[in-house]
């Protein structure tokens, strides 16, 4: 068979590289996001630890990353968040593949840490959860850039990190879950759609 030839990384790469134009659930399906997520679960429990070890981010790197997708997906009372759900796994794995994630992902952290220590004197990761809000809060909108065009990179940075949190966290049993998701099922009847309130 054809298919016993293809290495996991070759899989990795295509799936990379399909989804470098935007979000990757516009251009790869479901099943392939789920794959990813497989293969970052295996690599877990084959660990003597049970964890992931970054493919492409540094440690300072990866840290700040688990961080940002925390603070743009957080876990509350139902149900677990984006780092919960292997986004930040999700979004190495795939950066780990394809140059231009590692230039726009790789560059945007380089940006925000830059930007943290010209205006607050430490690294992003080391600033205060009120300092972190408040840069995340610049960089969040894109009307930011257009008012300030020093902010761009990080605009366009956060924007894509953002993309790439939702499409790992709803790709996740824990996102979909949160979707309330229940796949292609019959119902015997149709009540229709309640009334409009007057």
């Amino acid at each position: 068979m054809p298919n016993e030839s293809i290495s996991r990384r070759d899989i990795l790469r295509t799936l990379a590289v399909g989804a470098a134009a935007g979000s990757v659930l516009q251009v790869i399906p479901a099943e392939a996001a789920e794959y990813i997520h497989q293969m970052v679960r295996k690599e877990k429990a084959a660990s003597p630890a049970g964890k992931y070890t970054p493919k492409y981010f540094s440690a300072a790197q990866y840290a700040t990353l688990v961080a940002l997708c925390d603070m743009i997906i957080p876990k509350d009372e139902k149900c677990g968040g984006a780092v919960e759900a292997g986004a930040p796994e999700f979004i190495d794995l795939l950066t780990s593949e394809n140059e231009k994630y590692q230039l726009r992902l790789g560059g945007g952290i380089f940006w925000l840490d830059n930007y943290s220590t010209d205006h607050c004197g430490k690294v992003f990761l080391e600033c205060t959860p009120e300092q972190k809000k408040e840069i995340l809060d610049l960089i969040a909108f894109g009307k930011n850039a257009r008012q300030d065009p020093s902010l761009s990179q990080g605009v366009s940075f956060f924007a894509f990190l953002r993309n790439m949190t939702c499409d790992g966290y709803y790709t996740s049993k824990i996102g979909i879950a949160d979707l309330g998701y229940i796949g292609n099922s019959s119902q015997r009847e149709f009540a229709g759609c309640p009334p409009l309130p007057e």
